[in-house]
C-alpha cells in the first residue's frame, strides 16, 4: 500500500503529526509541574497543631457595630499625625527626635 518514502513526504505526517504530540503531550507535562507546585504550597501552609488551635481561636468574627462603637470613644481632636522615618534615615534616631518633640509640645 503505503510506502515508507511516501509517508515522509507527506506534509501531515511531517509537520501535523508532531505538532499535535507535542501540543497534547505538553499538556500533560504542564499539568505534572502546576500538580507539584500545588503540592508544594499545601505543604508550606501545614501549621503545627498547637499554633493552629491558638491560631482558631483569635479568629473570631469582627462585628461592624462594635468597631464603631470603640472608634466612637476615640478622641480624634488630640490625635496627631507622625510621619515614619524615611528608607536612608535612621529609625532610631527619628524617633528620639520624635520623642523629644512630643516631650517638648505636651
Amino acid at each position: 500500500m503505503f510506502s515508507l518514502k511516501a509517508l515522509q513526504k507527506n506534509k501531515t505526517v511531517r509537520y501535523g503529526v508532531p505538532m499535535l504530540l507535542l501540543i497534547v503531550g505538553g499538556s500533560f507535562g504542564l499539568r505534572e509541574f502546576t500538580q507539584i507546585r500545588y503540592d508544594a504550597q499545601k505543604i508550606r501552609r501545614k501549621l503545627d497543631p498547637s499554633l493552629e488551635a491558638k491560631v482558631s481561636i483569635q479568629r473570631q468574627p469582627v462585628m461592624l457595630e462594635e468597631e464603631y462603637e470603640k472608634m466612637k470613644e476615640t478622641n480624634l481632636d488630640e490625635w496627631k499625625n507622625i510621619r515614619g522615618p524615611r528608607p536612608w534615615e535612621d529609625s532610631k534616631e527619628y524617633q528620639e527626635q520624635q520623642r523629644s518633640r512630643q516631650n517638648k509640645e505636651g
